[in-house]
Order: C-alpha cells, then sequence, then structure tokens
C-alpha cells in the first residue's frame, strides 16, 4: 500500500470505477481499495489495475474465493472489516498483503498472532476514534493501523498525527453519490484536499 490516503470505492458499474480511479490519481492519490459490495467489483479492479501508477487493492474480503477473484483481476492488496483465519492464510500463501479488520484488541492480537502486521480499525469513529488508536499503540506498539470507517476531511489529521497509523481509509473521496451523478470533478478536488493534507 502506498499513499497515507487510501480511498474506499464502492461502484455499481466498472465504467464508473475506472472514471472515479482515473480522477482520483489526478487529484494525487496513488492507491485505491475497491470493495466486493457489488457485483461490479472484479471488472472494476481489472479495469483500474490497468491505470499506470496506480496501486489497486481489493476490500470487504470475506471469502477464500472472493480473494482468488480480486487477485486475477490485478488487485496488488486485500483488506477486510474481520478477521478470517482462512483468508488470512490464503493470503499468505499467495505472498499478496491483506490487512484484516478489528474492532477491539483481542481481535487485533488475533489477527497480530496469525503474522498481521497491518490492521484495519474498522469502524474506526464509533469505537473509539484516535483515542481508541492511541491506546492500542500501547499494548501493541509493533501493530501498524488502517483506520476506516466514519474518516473524513476533518479528523484526516488527527489519525494521520499518531506515528503508529500507516493510511486511512475512505470513502468520502468518491462516495456512491457522487458517482451515481457523474461528479468526477469533485472526486479529483476531494482527492487533492485529502492528497495536501496528508502531505502538510
Amino acid at each position: 500500500m502506498n499513499g497515507r490516503v487510501v480511498p474506499v470505492l464502492t461502484a455499481e458499474s466498472a465504467e464508473d470505477a475506472e472514471r472515479a480511479c482515473e480522477a482520483m490519481l489526478a487529484g494525487g492519490m496513488t492507491a485505491v481499495e475497491i470493495t466486493f459490495r457489488t457485483d461490479a467489483a472484479v471488472e472494476a479492479i481489472r479495469r483500474a489495475s490497468e491505470i499506470d501508477g496506480l496501486l489497486v487493492g481489493a476490500g470487504t474480503v470475506l471469502s477464500e474465493s472472493q480473494l482468488e477473484a480480486a487477485l486475477e483481476a490485478g488487485a496488488r492488496f486485500a483488506v477486510a472489516p474481520s478477521t478470517n483465519e482462512v483468508v488470512v492464510r490464503a493470503a499468505q500463501r499467495a505472498g499478496v498483503t491483506f490487512i484484516p479488520g478489528a474492532a477491539t484488541p483481542t481481535e487485533v492480537e488475533h489477527a497480530r498472532a496469525l503474522g498481521c502486521e497491518v490492521v484495519k480499525i474498522f469502524p474506526a469513529s464509533l469505537v473509539g476514534g484516535p483515542a481508541f488508536i492511541k491506546a492500542l499503540s500501547a499494548v501493541f506498539p509493533d501493530v501498524r493501523y488502517v483506520p476506516t470507517g466514519g474518516v473524513n476531511i476533518d479528523n484526516l489529521d488527527a489519525y494521520l498525527a499518531l506515528p503508529s497509523v500507516l493510511a486511512c481509509g475512505g470513502t468520502w473521496i468518491c462516495e456512491p453519490a457522487l458517482l451515481r451523478d457523474g461528479r468526477f470533478d469533485e472526486i479529483k478536488r476531494r482527492a487533492r484536499e485529502a492528497t495536501d493534507l496528508a502531505a502538510a
């Protein structure tokens, strides 16, 4: 994963996903997570993976079959909202970066025990936000975090200020309503805004 802000994209069509990815790349984003929440996910990953300069990952990967489909489509990393040992082991066998999700210290410890060095905290805003991640960092100093869920332009800097935060995932940059309305210029603007803030 590269870039400190990773937009989380859920698209109803692969064409919309491709256009959104091009807009985000133009706005300075160098990575994107495309979720397995619609039937368009695999084709969206395939199209996005063909865009030069963009690192494409799969999100909401809940099964080994989804992981396999994502990798075949060109995904370079995968993310999940939870920690499924079967999927973690499959990703390790495939040699691909997999970021499992956690919402409690026990779940972070479980992911850590499976050999995961990076853990997604989801839903970040509901489980305590930056303060929760700061507390986790004190007891699991060897883990890096990717908070997702409720992250937005107003609280992004608070998360990124934490040394243990590798990157933040967020849906606000390319939320589904923007795709439906064809507002790709706004997606580009939000991408640039987040990129600039992360670089400050």
